[in-house]
């Protein structure tokens, strides 16, 4: 499979307290990400919004990426631009809870995965 996460939305996804240190809740996401990348062979990107962290954060085989605009929906439409650019959009699975987001890949000829679904499947249950 290929994933392309909505960060953001996947770590807003579970109230943990993770916006009392966003950098570090973007690390774990991107750790977890690797973990499922190296046991499923799933090709994995996920794209947040803000300005990127450094160090950027690393996993094998995840690319991270960092929208290139500024302001509320920057990773939606860096999302929605890389559906836009791959040959086959029905190989990508778009991972987001955001109605808007996955109605635009959705059109685009993307699956969607909600970021429960998703959470469970990076803590191993069924997606």
């Amino acid at each position: 499979m290929r994933f392309l996460v909505d960060g953001m939305n996947v770590i807003g996804s579970r109230p943990d307290g993770w916006w009392r240190d966003r950098p570090a809740a973007m690390r774990r996401l991107v750790g977890e990400l690797g973990d499922l990348a190296r046991t499923t062979g799933d090709e994995i990107a996920v794209v947040f919004d803000g300005r990127p962290l450094e160090p950027a954060p690393t996993a094998p085989n995840v690319e991270v990426a960092f929208a290139a605009g500024p302001g509320r929906g920057a990773a939606d439409d860096e999302i929605a631009r890389r559906v836009t650019e791959v040959e086959d959009p029905a190989d990508i699975v778009v991972v987001t809870s955001d109605s808007e987001l996955a109605d635009r890949v959705r059109r685009r000829g993307a699956s969607v995965e909600g970021a429960g679904a998703f959470r469970r499947r990076l803590r191993g249950g069924a997606g």
